[in-house]
């Protein structure tokens, strides 16, 4: 792992437990060149699981854009770090085919988002589903306070 502060590739871990229920590692580590104390995070790498588009193309799964889409939908919203990474967790781990189509993926977040921030479900919801008017905002806006 390089150091953050003098990219040199030689460190030590100080310290190494088990987070977000199981489904990373954090480890603090030392660089033995220059003494900086950083920490990393080892996760689950689902390179196996294939997204399939809604034009048909395939493509490997990456937990990075499922992260850059709920970011995104959390936006300015108080929503903690570790809510998100719950989030992207909880729909990773819901991933239970080897080929599984976006559409699944996005009614998976959107099914978290719901949960925990209903301004970001909407958020998500709009881009997801290509709202074009006010009306679409309304009608699952409308949806969202009948329940």
């Amino acid at each position: 792992m390089k150091c953050p502060k003098c990219s040199a590739d030689n460190d030590k871990v100080l310290d190494s437990r088990s987070v977000r229920d199981g489904a990373a590692i954090r480890r603090r580590r030392e660089c033995l060149n220059c003494s900086c104390r950083f920490t990393t995070y080892e996760e689950l790498d689902r390179d196996e699981v294939v997204v399939i588009k809604n034009d048909g193309r395939r493509e490997p799964f990456e937990r990075a854009k499922v992260d850059k889409a709920i970011r995104r939908a959390c936006g300015k919203r108080k929503i903690s770090d570790d809510q998100i990474r719950s989030m992207i967790d909880s729909v990773v781990a819901d991933l239970d085919a080897d080929e599984i189509p976006s559409a699944k993926i996005a009614e998976l977040v959107m099914e978290r988002l719901h949960r925990v921030d209903e301004v970001a479900y909407i958020r998500f919801a709009s881009v997801y589903r290509k709202f074009t008017d006010v009306a679409q905002f309304l009608s699952a806006i409308t949806e969202i306070v009948k329940k």
